[in-house]
This record gives structure tokens, sequence and C-alpha cells, in this order.
């Protein structure tokens, strides 16, 4: 049986597919979509054309952040699974394990942004569960739940990804993660960088919610025909979240590696922490598969809303490939995102 990555982080596909594939539960009819690796969401038939669909995460509570950045972390990155749908999502539920050192007024401080940022995306939370546990001193800070309803012909997944289809990307790559390092330790950052790089990378933090750009490609191209799946870039970043939504949808795919787009600050702390920016947390960035013939149209119509979008590449049939300094060669991803080993290393270390 495949074991646990000896590294943090999410589960291998491998592991998934043995240990927690083959027993999920009572089967029912209703879900349409269920437990898959790379699909962020679940979708369950409601009747008459209504689909609901599900998606969870962990929250985020980083002492190296502050309250804002984490809240606001917690919020978008939920919302971001939701907006591959194609719509935005409705309701939220949040547990919150918190650390029992945890004061009242940060406590209040954290959940008035998690309320804030829920209201500003028109996002009501319904419920949950809220309690202090000892020993509990992760940058995890417990799970939330988000849903939505929608026309259920029209609710997008990840796993729909179609050979020929064009994989865009949207943004650049490594916003969070470069976000989260910047912000985390702020003076290598510029003893090593300069102010400016430090200054781009807080800025980058509030550019990684991907729902607007969903929500416009989603209104352009017809849903499951022209836009046939999007997936956002979490753990493993852009080449990561390429890789998942070929796996779900039992795709290959051929990947510029030239094409793929990054900005200088990231370029820069990423290589100073010794990490590959395609593989890094990026949160912000979003994977579409677009029926060919339809790229340059969503591309526009995205840059004229000031978001960048780029061409990367297209899905294949089988294979995984990647094309790297005009080699063709075969991709392999071992599921490791490096920026944990980089930020729990920098934080024992006491990296300021």
């Amino acid at each position: 049986m495949t074991a646990f990555n000896n590294l943090s982080g999410k589960i291998t596909s491998s592991a998934f597919k043995e240990l927690l594939l083959p027993k999920t539960g009572h089967q029912r009819d209703e879900v349409l979509v269920g437990p898959n690796f790379g699909v962020d969401n679940s979708v369950i038939d409601l009747g008459n054309n209504l689909g609901m669909a599900i998606s969870s995460d962990p929250l985020s509570l980083i002492p190296t952040i502050g309250t804002k950045a984490s809240a606001w972390m917690s919020v978008h990155l939920l919302a971001n699974d939701m907006a591959t749908t194609g719509f935005s999502p409705m309701y939220a539920q949040f547990v919150l394990n918190l650390p029992s050192n945890i004061s009242l007024s940060t406590f209040k401080e954290y959940w008035n942004y998690i309320h804030f940022y829920c209201k500003e995306i028109g996002v009501s939370i319904t419920g949950g569960h809220t309690g202090r546990l000892e020993g509990q001193n992760s940058v995890i800070s417990g799970g939330g739940t988000m849903f939505l309803t929608a026309p259920l012909d029209r609710i997008i997944t990840s796993n729909g990804a179609k050979p020929g289809d064009v994989i865009i990307v949207t943004k650049e790559s490594a916003l969070n993660s470069s976000s989260i390092l910047a912000m985390s330790f702020p003076e290598t950052i510029k003893k090593n960088l300069g102010l400016k790089v430090y200054q781009q990378a807080c800025e980058n933090f509030y550019h990684t919610s991907s729902l607007k750009e969903a929500l416009l490609a989603a209104e352009l191209l017809e849903s499951n025909f022209e836009l046939n799946a999007m997936h956002d870039v979490t753990e493993g970043g852009v080449l990561g979240a390429i890789y998942e939504m070929a796996y779900a949808s039992n795709c290959g795919f051929e990947v510029y590696n030239n094409s793929i787009p990054t900005g200088d600050s990231q370029t820069k702390i990423m290589d100073l922490f010794e990490i590959d920016h395609r593989f890094c947390i990026g949160a912000g960035a979003m994977i579409m598969s677009v029926k060919k013939g339809n790229e340059k149209c969503l591309i526009n119509h995205l840059e004229s809303n000031s978001i960048k979008a780029t061409v990367v590449g297209e899905f294949t049939i089988n294979e995984h490939r990647i094309i790297e300094n005009g080699i063709d060669k075969e991709f392999v991803f071992d599921g490791i995102d490096p920026y944990w080993q980089a930020y729990f290393k920098a934080v024992k270390d006491g990296i300021k």
C-alpha cells in the first residue's frame, strides 16, 4: 500500500486511490460527482435541473501573517474552489479548532474578517463548530465548506477537460506562496531582495482570489462545450494543477514551460528559498480548459477586465509532456509542493 509523503502537504493520487476512494460511505444515485483526485467540488442532483456544488478546505490562522491575511486565505481559498463551477459560492460552514492560548481579542478580530470577506462575496455563514484545543499549534485552524446551487447542466467540474482543449493560465505562478514567504519573513526579503520586491509580494497577496476570472469566463463561453473545465492553483502550483486536471479528466497534456507566466517578485523570492515557482501554491491563478478556437476571445475578455491570461499548452489523449529548453520530455510529478518544507525550515531556523 502506498504510504503518505514524508513531507507536509496533500495526499498523493496513488494514496488517495488506495486509502480513500474505495471507502466513501453509502452510495447515492443523486451524487453525480463525488470524491475524486483533482476535482474541486462535489455535485448533487437536487431535481428539476437544479444542482448543488460543495467544496471543503482547511482554514488558515498563520501568526506570521496576522488575522486579516489568514481570514482572507480561509475565505478565498474556499471560494476559489467554488468558482471553478462557473458560479459564486452562496453558503459556508466553518469548523474552528483554535489554539488553547488564543486570546479573545485575536479571535474576535479573526472572526470579524471572516464575516467581512464572506459578506463581500455574498456568502451567508450558516453554521459550524467553534472550540479551543490543547496542543493545537498548527497554522491550520480547522476546516470550512462552501455550497452553491445552480442549473445542473451549467455547473462545470474540473474533470471535464477534453483532448484538444487549450490550457489557459490566469495571472501568474506562485502568487500565494511567494506572498506568504514575504509577509512571514519581511526582514530577510528586504535585506536580500530589496523593498520593491517585498512590497510587490505583499500587494500580490490580495490578488489571490480567482472568483472574478472564473465568472467572466463562464459568462463569455458556453459551459461544458466551450469552457469545459476549470481548476484553481493550490498545492503543487501551476504544473501540479494541470496534472491534477488531466488526471481527473483521463487526459494527457503538452505544456510549454517557457509560456508559464510568473512575475519578478515571485521568481526572486522562490530563488532565494531555492524552490521551483512552477510547483508552489499559487492561489489566485486559475487553469482553464477551453475548446480550441475560443482562447483568443477569452484572453481578450479577461485582459479587458485587467486579468492576465496565457496559453501554456493543450490537453492530449494520454501522455504527460513538457517542452523545456526546446526538449520535449515526459512530465513527472511526485505530488510534493516544496513550499511547505521551505516555510517550516525558515520558521525553525528563526528567520525573520
